[in-house]
């Protein structure tokens, strides 16, 4: 499908820059808006104007709402009062809201010069809503009925407003303002006497959010009840917008984007990664490459203080590598099977205990199955095919003993630093691989050096 897309892509640009230009309106009318803003990524600044008065007034407000923020400014600055006008009235009010927070300035001023007063005053009802909230992410565009209402009178209502709405599917019941019900179209359109009213078919067992509800726990209850919209209510349950599943779904990406990013010691960025530049990577990466190579100043430490023990028995030195990899690595599996749990609400801090004993056992079962490994791979290969006379039974003791308590040691890092991470209202994304890491090589040195002390004697 990719490829296919690719390759269509390639075709339009080369129509564009032949000028077949009526071919090329031919065949934009028949696809997809998101397709459509596809191709806007490929074209450079001057033909991002022309394709775009290619397109139809409809398609053009769906286009632009799918486009990046770059062209966007880049068409705004290029529309006339009029054409921007035309683009505004076919936003619906969350996409203007959303446009209005990508822009500078100067731009906004314009955008809002020529929104209608009616968008205005939603999209700064929009913007007061703190950042990343279910009020935020809402859309005010969406279908009453009244309870006293017949379904033929309902389905008239629908038929007059529902030209403007973002969804027409799903009805809400309410009275002032108050939301008290719900009915889908196909109650409506099934239901056998025209005359009967909204009142006695509508559910009143609704599930709502409120205005201040986290996004991430909003796309999370439309996930999990199936639902195409959820209503967001105020503290006096009146009814002030919904949020669609296509806005969770960006939601979902947008967060599952940020805890990669995050879990890969990157700081969070709203670019795509073709559209950064190589300053825009270096300082979304090089914080926390700091910060690790600092902190790994304690895992320096730690060897220095058994300089002495390394110098009796040089051949401990061989294994760190393999101790801290390990270590790092077990600590890694634990911590991201836990922050996909805490993500999906599957995990709460009560439930740490439980966690922690099931880590427990795992990592138990994963050490002794690696020190056993470790034990004869050490023996057969460093010692008898590599001829080391230096390793001995006690140091292959000491390194897969090692082995195994860092292993257990990691796994419990790995599980708890996220959850206390939760509890203190931080993202469990941060106590991923890198910072788990440099723990655990500070900790599976320190074991180390203990354990070649208490039998080596060093």
């Amino acid at each position: 499908m990719a490829d296919r897309f690719e390759i269509m892509q390639k075709a339009l640009i080369k129509m564009l820059e032949e000028k077949k230009y009526t071919t090329l309106r031919d065949i934009l009318v028949t696809m997809n808006p998101s397709d459509i803003a596809g191709i806007f990524t490929e074209l450079e600044d001057r033909q991002i104007p022309l394709l775009f008065r290619l397109l139809t007034k409809e398609q053009a407000a769906e286009t632009f709402v799918e486009m990046e923020p770059e062209a966007q400014e880049l068409l705004i600055r290029g529309f006339s009062d009029n054409e921007l006008k035309e683009i505004l009235e076919e936003l619906y009010a969350d996409d203007a809201a959303d446009l209005i927070e990508e822009m500078p300035a100067n731009v906004v001023k314009r955008i809002l010069k020529q929104a209608t007063p009616e968008l205005r005053n939603s999209v700064n009802q929009l913007l007061r809503y703190p950042e990343n909230s279910a009020g935020s992410m809402m859309t005010t565009e969406y279908v009453t009925l009244r309870p006293d209402m017949t379904v033929e009178e309902s389905i008239l209502r629908i038929r007059r407003q529902g030209v403007d709405k973002e969804t027409i599917y799903t009805c809400y019941v309410t009275r002032d303002r108050v939301l008290i019900g719900m009915v889908t179209v196909k109650d409506l359109l099934l239901c056998a006497d025209d005359e009967t009213v909204i009142e006695d078919i509508m559910l009143t067992n609704l599930i709502s959010v409120s205005t201040q509800t986290d996004q991430e726990e909003v796309a999370r209850m439309l996930s999990k009840y199936n639902f195409l919209a959820l209503p967001v209510v105020d503290k006096e349950n009146r009814m002030v917008g919904i949020v669609t599943f296509d806005d969770a779904m960006d939601v979902m990406e947008d967060e599952a984007t940020e805890d990669m990013e995050l879990m890969g010691g990157i700081l969070p960025s709203e670019k795509t990664y073709l559209r950064s530049s190589a300053f825009d990577l270096f300082k979304s990466r090089v914080p926390w490459l700091m910060l690790l190579m600092v902190s790994a100043t304690f895992t320096g430490l730690i060897i220095t203080a058994f300089e002495g023990a390394l110098a009796a028995q040089v051949a401990l030195t061989a294994f760190i590598p393999m101790l801290m990899g390990t270590g790092g690595n077990s600590g890694s599996q634990s911590s991201v099977t836990v922050i996909r749990s805490l993500s999906l609400d599957e995990l709460r801090f009560g439930d740490i205990g439980r966690v922690l004993w099931k880590e427990l056992r795992t990592a138990l079962l994963c050490g002794i199955a690696l020190a056993a490994v470790c034990f004869v791979k050490i023996w057969l290969v460093d010692r008898m095919l590599m001829g080391n006379e230096a390793i001995t039974l006690t140091v292959d003791a000491v390194v897969c003993l090692t082995l195994c308590v860092t292993v257990v040691i990691a796994k419990l890092v790995g599980c708890s630093l996220p959850m206390i991470a939760k509890v203190l209202h931080l993202d469990p994304a941060v106590m991923a691989s890198p910072f788990i890491s440099t723990i655990v090589d500070a900790l599976s040195l320190l074991v180390y050096f203990l354990f070649a002390t208490l039998l080596l004697g060093i």
